[in-house]
């Protein structure tokens, strides 16, 4: 098989472990005394409703509503699918927030919510607090987006603006409560996947202050004042770990980066390739971590340590870019533009870096695959690689190329997945 074949093949395979129609079903509860409320958002959030509406049993009580990014929508009866604005929120998703809030708090002892949670809830999931307006949210959201926070860091923020996220959803409601988790972050931790709206929340308001002043963001008044009543303690905190209310909440991960990565490790045995998963909680900016990686692969290459090839370098994680340029850039991509730099066309080296809910930043692919005459190929077509990364364009490097891969919506999100090939 060729090197590209492979690669793809392999991110099939990781794709196809996070499926919500093939794990959500064997983790749903039984049906409660009363009636179940389902609701969600994420890029998973349409294909996990599917999945539970299939899978309820007919007689049994259930309604609901899930937020999903633009144009990844299913057709469901039951549960209603609500899209919206990602990764920055918009009025759609506040309106749909503020109705999924008001039904969960008319939820009785006996009735159940049931939340589907997965990467991108936290835009979706938009529902200002206090006298912050939606497009306060919009303005630090974007501010964030272009400033290379960590994603951890941002939701900080996000559940501190917000009268829903950082376990208020969970506060709000009288049922028990059992949360899905697809899990498109680092460590796996409920608290960050969707900020967090049925976890508890470590952070605080002065966490949050410290992390717009860290990076340099400017918040609209409305926004700032918040923030700064809720670290003077006139605003209450955010539901806090060993609270009670948690005690009627389960948060359980149901899909993660790491079963994703031995799917793809899996599909590479099966063709007499070493798979080495690097790990699933690779962070940092997009192109100091491709030298790390170059560095690596080079190692293999010429010294056969410490693999021997052939060999796959997998891992997961989610890389960051700072954004100075005007490109239309993408971690994934950038990424790939740096390692290509790194490698300049080492002979035998091949790699992918996909985001798994198919979209590259905002773009519309899932990212892109490299090979050795990748940078042959880019100067035959003047490009400059070089300026391209300088500008936060490995989209446009990429595109020229036709190495883009585009999947489409994927309805599911674990994260990035990244392999880098040594024949």
């Amino acid at each position: 098989m060729a090197p590209r074949d492979l690669l793809l093949g392999s991110f099939h395979a990781a794709l196809a472990a996070a499926d919500p129609l093939k794990i959500v079903p064997r983790h749903l509860p039984p049906p409660p005394k009363g009636k179940t409320l389902v609701v969600g958002a994420g890029k998973a959030a349409a294909a996990m409703a599917l999945a539970v509406e299939q899978n309820w049993p007919a007689e049994a009580p259930l309604d609901g509503l899930v937020i999903t990014r633009y144009q990844h929508g299913l057709l469901t009866n039951r549960i209603a699918v609500i899209e919206a604005g990602h990764p920055v929120p918009d009025e759609s998703g506040e309106q749909a927030a503020r109705e999924i809030l008001r039904r969960a708090k008319l939820l009785t002892p006996d009735d159940l919510l049931l939340v589907l949670v997965s990467g991108g809830g936290s835009a979706l999931l938009a529902l200002p607090a206090g006298d912050v307006s939606m497009a306060d949210i919009k303005n630090i959201t974007k501010q964030l987006l272009m400033s290379g926070a960590p994603i951890q860091e941002m939701n900080t923020v996000r559940k501190h603006l917000s009268a829903i996220q950082g376990g208020r959803l969970a506060s709000a409601c009288r049922a028990n409560v059992q949360a899905l988790v697809i899990s498109d972050v680092t460590g796996d931790d409920p608290t960050h996947v969707a900020s967090g709206p049925c976890a508890p929340d470590p952070t605080t308001y002065r966490d949050a202050l410290e992390v717009l002043k860290c990076y340099e963001v400017k918040a609209p008044k409305a926004a700032a004042e918040h923030l700064a009543r809720g670290a003077r303690g006139e605003i209450a905190e955010t539901p806090k770990p060993g609270s009670r209310i948690f005690k009627r909440v389960e948060n359980r991960v149901v899909a993660s980066a790491q079963a994703s990565l031995q799917a793809a490790a899996s599909f590479f045995i099966g063709h007499d390739i070493h798979p080495a998963i690097l790990g699933d909680t690779v962070t940092g900016e997009a192109r100091e971590v491709a030298k790390a990686y170059g560095a690596l692969a080079r190692e293999v290459k010429r010294h056969g340590a410490p693999w021997a090839p052939p060999v796959a370098l997998i891992s997961g994680g989610e890389t960051t870019v700072t954004v100075r340029g005007s490109g239309r850039g993408g971690r994934n991509c950038e990424f790939l533009l740096a390692l290509a730099l790194d490698l300049d066309g080492a002979e035998g080296i091949h790699a992918l870096a996909c985001d798994t809910d198919g979209m590259d930043g905002t773009e519309d692919n899932a990212g892109a695959v490299l090979a050795p005459d990748t940078l042959a190929r880019a100067g035959k077509k003047k490009l400059n690689a070089a300026k391209l990364l300088d500008n936060n364009d490995g989209h446009g490097f990429f595109n020229a190329l036709d190495d883009l891969v585009v999947t489409g919506p994927t309805r599911t999100n674990v994260n990035d997945y990244r392999v880098v090939l040594v024949a």
